[in-house]
């Protein structure tokens, strides 16, 4: 017993002492982790406080006077009432108001961000369209008075520029191409008129195209929240630099949902070179109608991946006729960049300059091959000399592209020749994907019309009264429906 005694004091001292210091420990580790989390988080709060403290000077409030003309339904002069028309008669006119429709002052606010010392300021397009006065807020309240230095619609880039003598804060430009999915940005504008409001969130996604929001698209798409006002402001990298114009939300409510889309820097980069030199943005062109490739061509066409754009049309003339491009060649590479679709190759060509050589990797035959094209200036009405209508290029905007059915593809798919059209793809994220419509679908009717080819479907549209939606029948295997695509 005693020795068994003495053994057990020992250890049980020992027991103690581990089974104490485990509880000193353990808490003490949990505290630890708690506090370097904490402290994590502060130094991201840190680093957007930081970014907005540095940027938020070099970003302005851009507000817009335009005149503009009453529309129908519309008048400024109140004797024209129907109510006071029924009393005096629909020809009553009162001697001292003018005949002729007044103009009357509307107002419109976006927001814009200084890229230079000396007041140069890049915008949406759409905020400063048409403006007869336009109204540049500062930090503190300053107001001066901008002029338009030069406008891009086609990508709703604009150029515009202060002066006071004074050298202005500005914001740095970043590179837009090594943005990646899933990193921070921060946006900073006006929405609803509330100047220098600072939003995080991520890039969701990048080179969304054929949203039908510009005619050259390729924006950023992110979660930070944007809204109505928003419109030209800078969207930021963690380091201040600008890698974005916030442009447009996606929205069925008319505010933020989730879903912001700007247009990338280095295409802004480009257009303002131009727009500071010459007040306007030269596009250059190839002269083809192109289609994307989906999995039934690229397997016909013996292609390796599902990739590239197939030429349909090639216009006289042109610089795609000149370098001996073909129908049915497939354009895979251009300056040994990759061509993923057609908005991506529309989008290289176009941004080059004119009289540029670029060099073509193609698949002709099942075998690759390398041509040279001098690219030359757009025409004025590229609609005609690409051989594309511009009815066609209503679906080109929705995200859609169409083409006849051949007896191959009618088999493969279970139709009928002559059933309809084919909607041959349908580009992720654009307004036709988010509206349901599937590749491989077939459109039946037009305006309650049956057409069975593109000919008979673009003479259905040409008897269409512009400027009004259009009603399509959609049969996509035993399903179908009646989808509206809106004309703005």
């Amino acid at each position: 017993m005693p020795r068994i005694t003495q053994r057990l004091v020992p250890m049980t001292f020992f027991l103690f002492l581990v089974f104490g210091l485990s509880l000193s420990w353990f808490p003490a580790s949990g505290l630890a982790q708690e506090e370097e989390s904490v402290r994590l988080l502060e130094k991201s709060a840190q680093a957007f406080s930081t970014v907005a403290k540095k940027a938020g000077p070099a970003v302005v409030n851009v507000r817009v006077d335009k005149k503009a003309v009453p529309g129908p339904g519309e008048t400024m002069d109140p004797f024209q009432d129907p109510l006071f028309k029924y009393f005096f008669g629909p020809s009553f006119k009162h001697p001292s108001l003018p005949q002729e429709p007044e103009k009357y002052e509307t107002q419109a606010a976006g927001s814009g961000f200084l890229i230079s010392e000396d007041g140069y300021i890049l915008t949406n397009n759409h905020v400063i369209a048409n403006a007869d006065k336009i109204t540049v807020r500062l930090e503190g309240a300053v107001e001066l008075e901008g002029k338009v230095v030069g406008t891009d619609p086609q990508s709703d880039v604009a150029l515009i520029k202060i002066t006071d003598g004074r050298k202005f804060p500005y914001l740095p430009l970043g590179d837009s191409d090594k943005l990646e999915v899933g990193e921070w940005v921060i946006a900073i504008g006006s929405p609803f008129g509330l100047d220098r409001t600072v939003t995080v969130g991520v890039v969701s996604a990048k080179g969304r195209s054929r949203m039908g929001i510009n005619e050259y698209e390729n924006f950023i798409q992110t979660d930070a929240a944007i809204n109505p006002g928003n419109s030209g402001g800078p969207l930021l990298n963690i380091y201040g630099e600008v890698i974005g114009i916030n442009t447009a939300i996606f929205s069925r409510s008319g505010g933020y949902m989730g879903i912001g889309f700007a247009i990338p820097i280095d295409m802004a980069k480009m257009v303002k070179g131009q727009l500071m030199e010459k007040g306007k943005f030269t596009r250059s062109w190839l002269g083809v109608a192109i289609q994307d490739i989906n999995d039934d061509l690229a397997r016909l066409f013996k292609l390796s991946r599902k990739s590239g754009a197939l030429v349909t049309e090639i216009s006289k003339g042109s610089p795609a006729e000149k370098a001996g491009l073909r129908k049915g060649d497939v354009i895979i590479n251009l300056n040994d960049r990759p061509v993923t679709d057609v908005t991506e190759l529309r989008n290289m060509v176009a941004m080059s300059t004119p009289g540029t050589q670029v060099e073509l990797t193609l698949v002709r035959d099942e075998k690759e091959e390398k041509i040279t094209a001098v690219v030359e200036e757009q025409p004025a009405d590229m609609t005609s000399l690409a051989g594309t209508s511009k009815d066609q290029q209503l679906f080109q905007n929705m995200g859609m592209a169409l083409q006849d059915l051949t007896p191959d593809i009618a088999k493969q798919l279970g139709y009928q020749m002559n059933q309809g059209v084919l909607i041959a793809s349908v580009a992720p994220g654009s307004a036709a994907a988010l509206a349901g419509i599937q590749p491989g679908s077939l459109i039946e009717e037009v305006n309650r019309q049956s057409v069975q080819n593109l000919k008979q479907l673009q003479q259905v549209l040409e008897k269409a009264a512009g400027g009004q939606d259009v009603l399509l029948f959609i049969r996509s295997g035993t399903r179908s429906q009646y989808v509206v695509i809106g004309v703005k």
